[in-house]
Parts: structure tokens; sequence; C-alpha cells
């Protein structure tokens, strides 16, 4: 039973409304409104373990739910009703609740005997005051009889009398809200969980792989989604892998919490680095740029913010173990690691590397800079299928175009247009507005 928590409380709900269905079971208990304390308690204590949800919450959605039966049954249009449960004696109490008003706040026109207002006439502009209801509000004057300081919007509580005659139908009802409340407290629980830790790396399990190639990825009591567009070119995922993913999304929708995954995402790779190195992590050194083609090759560019401590030493670690390690859990992705620099002649000839530029010229009010390199060069700065030239684009956000020493033509459209430049803040907005 442990398995299946859910199921427990459906179990519970159903012992609970059943002390509402007969006249007998009030009988057993001294023919007062009480409850099994053991299979209350109980059912709490284990929805709090297993579903991670506050007791004080069950207990209230019990409470209302309740309270709506009895209303169904008993209560009036326009009525406020509520339940009170003594979880130290069991008892069971209904109220109503009655708002302090006057004409100031609300407005008095002929009710129906269905509590409707029999004058259709519209109110004038701007008046928001409710229609005075006697099941809802009670005057100040009247107010202030039963309790001397009462003032406007107080509430004064009238008990009302105990049932035992909940119908079949209130007791569905009670169930139904009593269900709904504990799937909102549920995924309320998920979502305070997981909308602190949106932008980090989350470990879960693969659960299945559907035929489309996307994958369902579980944490705990929530599934996270990774589509195939998400997921690094060429990797293939098994059921049950432990899988380290990016979460750049959490998601509130009627069906529940969707967590939205990705391993494709630029900052996958930043918060990867994290996890290797301290210095990333402590914010003493930071990187600047990301650019990236997932499953084949990276550049970042790098600042150290202490001149005792080497920005991509840091990154490439003893032996080039850090980076390994990051590269190997990018399906062997290859990264290459620049320094940043203010400079932006400077900043465009490192990301070009590991081509080395003779010459640069910069046009600042373009943002383009046309580059010479040495002839043996120049396939090295172009990259294959203009590879690295994309990427020191996209890094720099400058447009790059690239000749040889012997050539007079620039090479020309090495970069896509649609290729530019973005910021790290803007990479993750710009995901969620491509899964919209």
């Amino acid at each position: 039973m442990s398995d299946r928590p859910l199921l427990f409380g459906e179990f519970f709900i159903e012992k609970l409304i059943q002390k509402t269905r007969t006249h007998t079971h009030y009988t057993q208990l001294n023919k007062k409104h009480m409850l099994d304390l053991k299979t209350l308690k109980a059912a709490l204590v284990q929805m709090e373990e297993e579903k991670k949800i506050p007791q004080e919450k069950i207990l209230d959605a019990i409470e209302q739910s309740l309270a709506a039966a009895y209303k169904k049954d008993y209560g009036k249009k326009g009525q406020i009703v509520r339940c009170s449960l003594d979880l130290d004696s069991g008892a069971m109490s209904f109220f109503q609740i009655k708002i302090v008003a006057d004409e100031s706040t609300v407005r008095f026109v002929e009710l129906d005997e269905n509590g409707e207002p029999v004058s259709s006439e519209p109110t004038e502009e701007g008046d928001e005051r409710s229609v005075y209801n006697p099941e809802k509000h009670i005057l100040i004057e009247d107010a202030q009889k039963i309790k001397t300081n009462a003032t406007l919007d107080d509430e004064i509580v009238f008990p009302l009398e105990l049932r035992d005659d909940f119908g079949r139908v209130a007791a569905q009802t009670a169930k139904q809200v009593i269900m709904q409340r504990i799937r909102e407290a549920e995924r309320g629980v998920v979502l305070d969980e997981f909308s602190d830790r949106e932008g980090e790396i989350i470990i879960g399990t693969v659960q299945k792989i559907d035929m489309r190639g996307n994958v369902f990825v579980e944490f705990g009591k929530v599934t996270g989604f990774l589509p195939k567009e998400e997921q690094i070119p060429g990797e293939s995922y098994r059921q049950g892998q432990r899988l380290k993913t990016y979460l750049f999304e959490v998601e509130e929708t009627s069906r529940g919490i969707n967590l939205k995954l990705s391993r494709s995402h630029p900052r996958f790779l930043l918060e990867l680095f994290a996890l290797e190195a301290p210095e990333i992590a402590s914010g003493t050194v930071e990187i600047k740029g990301i650019a990236r083609e997932p499953g084949n090759r990276s550049k970042i560019s790098v600042v150290s913010h202490d001149e005792n401590i080497d920005a991509t030493g840091s990154c490439v670690g003893q032996k080039g173990v850090r980076v390994m390690t990051v590269s190997e859990e990018l399906n062997g992705e290859k990264i290459d690691i620049i320094e940043y620099d203010e400079n932006p002649g400077n900043y465009i000839a490192k990301a070009l590397s590991p081509a080395q530029a003779l010459d640069i010229e910069v046009n600042e009010e373009e943002k383009s800079a046309k580059i010479t390199v040495a002839e043996d060069q120049l396939s090295l700065a172009i990259g294959k299928g203009g590879q690295n030239a994309r990427l020191a684009n996209k890094l720099t956000g400058w447009k790059i175009d690239i000749k040889s020493n012997n050539q007079t033509q620039v090479q020309e459209d090495v970069v896509e247009d649609d290729d530019s430049y973005q910021s790290l803040e803007s990479l993750t907005e710009e995901h969620k507005q491509e899964e919209e």
C-alpha cells in the first residue's frame, strides 16, 4: 500500500465520507459528529511523508469539501459555510459566516425566493457595492448586538445545526473536492520544489522513449520532457539510464507541472563547467559567451576576476581533466576555450583560434571585421563547412570575413545571417519562445 499512497488517500476518503452516511455510526460514536481519528491521522502522516503535502493543506481540503457538501444539501444561495475538524476529539462542526455591512458597502434591492435581485436595473457607473443578502451579510447595528466592537467587513460566526443525514450525492461531492485539493496541493509542492531550480542541471532517470524519439525523464514524483530537438545529435538513451539535463522552464498547466528539459541548450554547457570548476561556481571566473553546435563543437570565452587565477586554466583543469569530463558528458563535443578581451579586434582574433590572424580590420559601426590569415591557415580559420568562422561569429556577435594574405577576394558568406550573436541572458528566453 505504501507504493500507492494516492490509493491509500482514496481509501481514507471513502472511510471518512462513510462517517456522514449512516446514523448507526454516529450512535457508535456517542451520537456526535466525530471521525475515526486513527484513520485520519494515519492518512495525514502518510500523505505528508510520501507525497510531501503538509498535513495542514490536507486538513483544510477536507474541511472545505465537507462545508461544500453541507451547503449543497442544507444551505441557501449566498451563504458562506465553513467546517471545523478537531483532531484532538474528532468532532466536526459547521458554521455560517456573515460579513458586517452597511449602505456604504452593499446595495439594498428586493430579492426573490432564490436570492436573485427582482429588478434588473443597471447599477450606477462606478458603483462596486455588492447586493445585500441576509444569508451573507449582517448590518453593523445588528452585528454590534452580538459583538460590541464589530466593524465593517468583520466576520460574525453562527453555529449551524449538526446533521446526521448527509446524502450520497453530498458525500461524492466531498470526495471529489478532497481529491481535487490533494492534486492541487501536490502540484504546489512540485512547483515550489522545481521553480527554484529553473536554470540548473537536474539529474533524473530515463522513464521511456516514445516513437518520435522524445525522452521522458523521471525526477521522483514528477516527469520531465526532453524533446528530440533539445537532445544532442547522435546521442542514444536507454530506459533506466541516469541522465543530466538542463531545466530551462517549469510550466504549470491544467494537467500538472511540465518540466521542460534540454541537453542542447548553450547554458547546459555553462552549468556543466560550474559543476567541474569551483572558480566558475563561485563567480571568480566568468563565462562571458558561448557558441555551440551541440554534439560537434563549442567555443566559450572566459574572464577571471582575480588576477591570481588563470581563467582558461580553471576550465581546462589539471591535465585537461575538467574540460574532458564536460566533453564526455556532451557525447564527445569538442570545446575551444578562449580568454575574453574587451578589444573587439583581439577578441575576434582569439575567437578564430586555433587559426592565427595576420591582420584585422574592424568596422565598429557595422560590427564587422575583415581578417587576413596565412595561406596555410585559411581552411583552419574557416573550418569544415565554415564551422570555425560560424562559431566565432556567434561568440563575438561580429560579422567576420576571412581572406588569405595571397588573396584579393574576401571569403564572404562564411557565416549565415541568422547565426547572429546572442547574450547568455537571452538564450533561455529564446528557448521558451521557441517552445511556445
